[in-house]
């Protein structure tokens, strides 16, 4: 990945052409490390995203929609506080430092315009947002970081800004000539040619000083110490380019790298073509465009991996506890099962009680229900009578007996959980936006597995089950959660729909509307395909789908959300195809 700045040279420029005199709006801060200004410009309203995150810092104007927690962040409300209504005076960049400074013009709290400057610093881990006053004095950080982190760059409030120092003798492109460069690169040491570029300058990407590399010594990446002189003019000629698409905008284009399968693996503000075929490139309209294309998988994912820990550590840590109570419980179960001798135990000492000394420890006595009559030594309670220990014995035996019974209840009730559970960890492995990860929440919270959250938001809407489309023309729906299963099996399925559900598999409710028509078995067989894939069995082959008419599916009472029983059903081995799931989808 190719953020680097030169990359952001580009982008300073694409954005200030955009954003010159735009005025804040709105302000929004949907994670700890990200943030949302809605500005006013000439040509309507833009959205200028900026994030911090170790993984992916940026900033571009976006069209991504996003999702905002329901109290704004401390960070935001300062923000709020002293950029709303401001506007966008410049946008600067030092040299090729990975630093965009957005100097706004803002009124303080007695109407006068102060100038404030917002820092976004584009460094991997130590990416950050910061906003100083017309005295660079940093008022806060989306990050703080004390001098014990970082002795060279703390950011606290009350401190003086100033920039990370720039790495020792590195050279900027955009300050020096390209052959000032190429003389230099002797003092690098003993390294490939690429490495050697990277060590000496500033501002420039790996994937640049590669693409430098490859086309000056044709792809062989030549060790400094063995270069040519026509190879260190090629270097020189290479860098130029590199320059003038730079400053004078020769040659720039917003440019994505792709895998064979479509993933984008790299970008650059020129074409790249040291991956040969195993890469495809294309243009983009936009820098912007180009950062939210690049980024916009991984940032949903992430995104929604950060909505569901806090779900996926309370379902783990729910399953552990009733997993150990269940070995715990059976356990007990087969000791409780093991009960008849002390119901023998009792009847022998009321048949030789006469025989038995009060005091005694032990009593001998011929054990008549074995067909040999051995003779067999019963423990004894010496503080009892013969008769109390009888009595104790068939106390122990009613306990035991008893035990079996509850027990019993518990470890169904418990597999039952277990199992419960099962198909939420299903749901959430499949939960693709926030509202169904919302869903699955509101599903454990009335359940009592998480805490209540409160919020000041309206409750959306509920989601509404996925849709499909039969090459033969029947719609196919698919519910996303438990509580979606029940809506769409037991109210919204008709009593001639087909039902259709992964035999002893956690997995989605899938119903076939036919309105009145018998489906073909072409459609039978998409929906299965479809229920095998939106189930635990979607990586698998040759997994059991069960069907029947929607009548024949009932809930049992006090059943969990999503477990039904059904009966006069067949069976479908099914093979998962997320191509086919994917050209029926409906839209």
């Amino acid at each position: 990945m190719a953020l680097d700045g030169a990359f952001l040279s580009c982008l300073r420029e694409e954005l200030s052409a955009v954003l010159n005199n735009a005025r804040i709006e709105k302000i929004h801060q949907p994670s700890r490390e990200e943030l949302v200004i809605s500005l006013r410009t000439r040509d309507g309203v833009k959205k200028l995203y900026m994030s911090a995150r170790s993984n992916s810092p940026r900033v571009n104007l976006t069209e991504t929609s996003f999702e905002n927690p329901a109290s704004p962040p401390m960070f935001c409300m300062l923000l709020r506080k002293y950029l709303s209504g401001g506007r966008i005076a410049a946008i600067r960049q030092i040299g090729l430092e990975r630093i965009l400074y957005f100097d706004l013009d803002c009124a303080s709290e007695i109407g006068d315009i102060v100038r404030l400057t917002l820092a976004v610093e584009i460094m991997g881990r130590h990416s950050n947002i910061i906003l100083t006053g017309q005295n660079g004095i940093i008022i806060d950080a989306i990050k703080r970081i004390s001098s014990e982190k970082s002795e060279v760059h703390p950011v606290l409030p009350g401190i003086p800004y100033s920039p990370p120092p720039l790495k020792a003798g590195s050279m900027d492109l955009t300050r020096c000539e390209p052959a000032d460069i190429v003389r230099a690169l002797d003092s690098a040491g003993d390294l490939p040619l690429s490495q050697a570029l990277l060590k000496i300058s500033h501002g420039l990407s790996p994937l640049l000083c590669r693409e430098v590399s490859f086309l000056a010594t044709r792809g062989r990446d030549t060790n400094i110490r063995e270069l040519t002189d026509e190879e260190k003019q090629r270097v020189e000629q290479f860098l130029v380019r590199v320059k003038k698409a730079v400053v004078d905008g020769e040659r720039r284009c917003p440019y994505i790298l792709c895998d064979s399968h479509g993933e984008p693996v790299e970008f650059s503000f020129m074409p790249i073509t040291q991956y040969g075929l195993s890469a495809v490139g294309r243009e983009l309209d936009s820098f912007s465009g180009l950062l939210d294309e690049f980024y916009s998988k991984k940032d949903a994912a992430l995104r929604l991996k950060r909505q569901s820990q806090d779900i996926l550590r309370a379902l783990t840590n729910i399953s552990e506890r009733i997993a150990r109570k269940l070995e715990n419980q059976r356990r007990e179960l087969s000791q409780s099962e093991n009960r008849d001798h002390l119901r023998i135990f009792g009847d022998l000492i009321n048949a030789n009680i006469a025989n038995i000394q009060k005091g005694a420890s032990f009593a001998e006595v011929v054990d008549y229900y074995q067909p040999d009559c051995p003779k067999i030594r019963i423990p004894l309670d010496p503080s009892l009578s013969p008769s109390q220990n009888a009595q104790k014995y068939y106390k122990e035996y009613r306990k035991a007996q008893n035990a079996e019974r509850i027990l019993a209840e518990q470890i169904r009730l418990g597999e039952q959980e277990l199992e419960y559970l099962d198909t939420v960890f299903d749901a959430l492995s499949r939960a693709g936006t926030p509202r169904e990860i919302g869903e699955l929440r509101a599903e454990l919270e009335a359940g009592g597995y998480l805490r209540r959250q409160r919020s000041r938001q309206k409750p959306a809407a509920p989601l509404g089950p996925l849709q499909f489309k039969s090459d033969d023309g029947f719609t196919i729906l698919v519910g996303r959660n438990n509580v979606q299963n029940d809506r769409l099996t037991l109210k919204t399925a008709r009593a001639n729909d087909i039902w259709l559900h992964t035999r002893n598999i956690p997995g989605s409710h899938v119903i076939i509307q036919t309105n009145g028509e018998n489906p073909p078995d072409s459609t039978l067989e998409q929906a299965a395909v479809i229920a095998a894939l939106h189930s635990k069995a979607a990586a698998s082959s040759q997994v059991p789908v069960d069907y029947t008419i929607a009548r024949n599916v009932k809930k049992p009472s006090g059943a969990p959300p999503g477990k039904v029983v059904y009966h006069s059903n067949r069976t479908l081995f099914i093979t998962p195809d997320p191509a086919l799931a994917k050209r029926l989808k409906a839209d």
